[in-house]
């Protein structure tokens, strides 16, 4: 098949762009999660490199092949809709094999194939049965069944879990994707979930207002965030604002170190961003960042407790693994909290009435820390 290709692509509502000159590979085998709020284009963007959507701008390729004016129906991609779009009146078997016969498959073979594909999807002995008959994961089994008929080149779902309660969302997670590893198909799924992303996904495309703001693994989008809303929106972080120095960053009289160090002119402004799980109250991670603080509220949620502080640097969150720590704290406790400075990320501050393009343009900063 080779590998799909994003060139620049673009679309406009009017005066509205809802993409924003788009450029991503997929690789060959490879299942990509484009994730993001609502609003931030990733359907919009599904739907292009399904045909469903033409371009105002921009190549789609595949395989080296131009497909960017190529009909839907000849883009031989396989789509599971987040409706899942399956017919009421019809078998479940005859909703599998419909692709095929309105193609011209011979009836017998269209089951045939039917049967094999709801034998992988876990449903055999279903054929027969309506579509009203079956549980929501049940359905969505038949929608994928349906969308791999015609042994698609890339598969394409939109935000397909959305409609499953969060027990059954998580097991079709792991089912979809042990599913799509063994087929081995070029695999993009849109979904503003990042458990989801983060459980499925090879690769993740985290989008914002129309454009991309990181592309990476799900372990380096998590630990290496390119973006101070990419460390905001996948899982959780403490921010706090500063100025640039040698060494690290200033915030009122302290100084927090930055290893590697994150190169500005002194006196940018940066914001800095710390996991809840980077930081210490143990005294365990050396003498730098060490500062007071006091405990304003403890959550306990079962597997892990959120300690929140009050200190110099501001309001912050501590997330402590229950099996890893035992300590009791209550409201009120004077603790010693320390921010490791290798786990600190440094990025360019939005002043205000400024925009992200301003930002990222800025002249002051010389050099980022990988």
């Amino acid at each position: 098949m080779g590998s799909l290709s994003l060139q620049n692509i673009r679309k406009d509502y009017g005066t509205f762009r809802a993409v924003d000159r788009v450029s991503l590979d997929f690789a060959e085998g490879e299942l990509t999660a484009l994730l993001g709020p609502s609003g931030c284009g990733k359907t919009t963007l599904l739907r292009m490199i399904a045909g469903l959507e033409d371009p105002s701008g921009g190549t789609i390729t595949l395989g080296g092949r131009d497909i960017t004016r190529l009909p839907a129906h000849k883009r031989k991609f396989g789509m599971v809709f987040q409706s899942f779009a399956l017919f009421p009146h019809l078998s479940v078997r005859d909703n599998v094999a419909y692709a095929l016969t309105i193609a011209g498959t011979a009836r017998s073979a269209a089951h045939e194939r039917a049967n094999s594909l709801l034998d992988l999807v876990q449903l055999a002995g279903y054929g027969d049965r309506r579509i009203g008959e079956l549980s929501g994961g049940q359905r969505q089994r038949v929608a994928i069944a349906r969308a791999l008929a015609q042994e698609p080149e890339v598969f394409l779902l939109d935000e397909p879990m959305s409609a499953l309660d969060a027990k059954l969302r998580e097991e079709m997670q792991v089912e979809l994707r042990l599913l799509q590893q063994r087929l081995g198909i070029t695999t993009i799924v849109v979904t503003h979930d990042q458990r989801e992303a983060m459980t499925m996904a090879d690769r993740i495309v985290v989008m914002s207002q129309g454009r991309v703001e990181q592309m990476a693994p799900p372990h380096d989008v998590y630990h290496k965030p390119e973006t101070d809303f990419v460390a905001g929106f996948i899982g959780r972080a403490n921010f706090i604002d500063g100025l640039a120095e040698d060494g690290g960053v200033r915030v009122g009289d302290s100084l927090l170190r930055v290893t590697p160090e994150a190169r500005y002119l002194p006196g940018s402004p940066v914001r800095v961003a710390c996991r809840p799980e980077a930081v210490d109250l143990q005294d365990k991670t050396g003498p730098d960042n060490r500062m007071p603080a006091t405990v304003t509220f403890v959550r306990d949620l079962g597997p892990v407790r959120d300690i929140h502080l009050e200190s110099a640097l501001g309001k912050m969150v501590v997330e402590y693994a229950l099996g890893e720590n035992r300590d009791t704290f209550r409201i009120g406790d004077q603790v010693s909290m320390t921010l490791p400075p290798d786990a600190l990320r440094v990025f360019p501050r939005v002043q205000p009435g400024g925009t992200r393009d301003q930002t990222e343009a800025r002249p002051d900063r010389i050099e980022a820390a990988e």
